[in-house]
């Protein structure tokens, strides 16, 4: 649907002004499928992107800042999201024995298995992305590189 359509609004200043709202809806939208997508698992968008990144680093732990450095949503607050996954056994939290001021998290084998459950969900299953070829998608890889450049 248009974005016309989606917010009542006939015109727009320029096309980089309806381009702007455009992704920012866009963006919203594909939150709230996610979202939707992840509720029968237990898990919100940043824990599941905190338990991506620590399948990434498995079997190594990674540390707090490592997470909030690698995360997808900068705002969020990582260490209330350790706590919500380890309070879930998704993770363990050890002081590390190398620099007792850095706190190891590590995903549990728990939390492996919700992501090899959940694995079919990447790719943008579910949140239209898979609407588009993949020569789209690349070229749309390529629009939003450039716009953050």
């Amino acid at each position: 649907m248009k974005i016309e359509d989606e917010i009542k609004q006939r015109s727009f200043k320029s096309a980089y002004q309806k381009a702007n709202i455009n992704l920012i809806y866009t963006s919203g939208w594909i939150q709230q499928q996610q979202a939707a997508l992840f509720k029968p698992f237990g898990v919100t968008l940043p824990q599941f992107n905190i338990l991506r990144i620590l399948r990434g680093q498995y079997p190594e732990p990674a540390t707090i800042s490592l997470l909030i450095e690698r995360m997808l949503d900068k705002t969020s607050n990582a260490s209330r999201i350790v706590d919500k996954l380890e309070a879930k056994g998704l993770v363990t939290r050890k002081q590390c024995p190398a620099d007792r001021r850095t706190v190891d998290v590590q995903i549990t084998d728990k939390g492996l298995a919700l992501l090899r459950e959940m694995d079919s969900m990447e790719g943008g299953v579910g949140t239209g992305i898979k609407n588009l070829t993949e020569q789209e998608a690349e070229q749309l890889n390529t629009l939003l590189d450039k716009i953050r450049d």
